[in-house]
């Protein structure tokens, strides 16, 4: 009998604990339970190293009491430390582990986090009070690809993906309206970098950094520099890359060059 790993992750320790106690009463159902993101990341990432790797995670929604809008936030590393949200954990794990298949557990219906989740790559929201059969049934239907929503979610998810779509497709009109040192400055933004970082890392005076970044929000109808990331970041724009240790940077007063003109 093809047996089938499943980690639940809830920071509330009865119902994980219940939970993983009644899922083990099945006869093909091996499970375990962590109690906060970076521990479930722990235990996917051993599973993994054991050559034992996890089917299904079952994924509280509102794990580590995340804001509405978490599933913004970048993948969760895997060194991460303190409280992760359960989207951003179901993103993170997405992209390390894309074959694990994910299951949002819900105190209550909401269209807006539901479509959230499924954007960050979950395959099931199901009802914390649903029955174990129930559950049981979308375990093994996310397994064999199927996407599982309570019949009275679907319209309101549906709507807000088309929504989600839209405005996608605005922000990513709008980015390509910026220039290419203007995109260079908005990654930058979105990796979290200062007006000095983002001058000593694209050699550029902190002035000008200070032109491209009003530049950036003025194009992109903004007013705030985490306005503008989170535009960014529904376009797909992703951060610019770590520096490498030890690469050269400018000296203050120095003018750089690229293709014959000043940077």
């Amino acid at each position: 009998m093809a047996r089938i790993r499943v980690l639940v992750v809830d920071d509330h320790r009865i119902f994980a604990e219940s939970l993983a106690a009644a899922l083990a009463a099945e006869p093909d159902v091996d499970v375990a339970a962590a109690g906060s993101g970076p521990a479930a990341l722990r235990c996917l990432e051993r599973g993994a190293a054991e050559g034992r790797r996890f089917d299904v995670l079952l994924v509280d929604a509102e794990l580590g009491a995340g804001p509405a809008g978490a599933a913004a936030a970048r993948p969760v590393p895997a060194d991460a430390e303190g409280a992760v949200d359960g989207i951003s954990l179901v993103m993170g794990v997405r992209r390390v582990q894309p074959a694990l298949r994910t299951v949002v557990l819900a105190e209550k219906d909401d269209p807006r986090r539901a479509a959230l989740a499924l954007q960050a790559g979950a395959s099931g929201w199901v009802a914390k009070d649903c029955s174990l059969q129930r559950l049981l049934a979308v375990v093994r239907g996310v397994l064999r690809d199927e996407t599982h929503l309570p019949p009275a979610l679907l319209t309101g998810v549906l709507r807000e993906l088309t929504e989600a779509r839209r405005h996608r497709t605005d922000s990513e009109r709008l980015v390509e309206s910026l220039t290419p040192r203007e995109r260079e400055v908005l990654r930058c933004m979105v990796a979290g970098l200062g007006r000095k970082a983002v001058a000593e890392r694209l050699f550029l005076s902190p002035h000008t950094v200070r032109t491209h970044m009003q530049n950036v929000l003025g194009k992109l109808g903004v007013h705030s520099t985490l306005a503008a990331v989170a535009l960014a970041r529904r376009a797909g724009v992703g951060p610019a890359e770590p520096v490498p240790v030890g690469a050269g940077r400018s000296l203050p007063g120095d003018v750089v060059e690229r293709g014959g003109q000043p940077a």
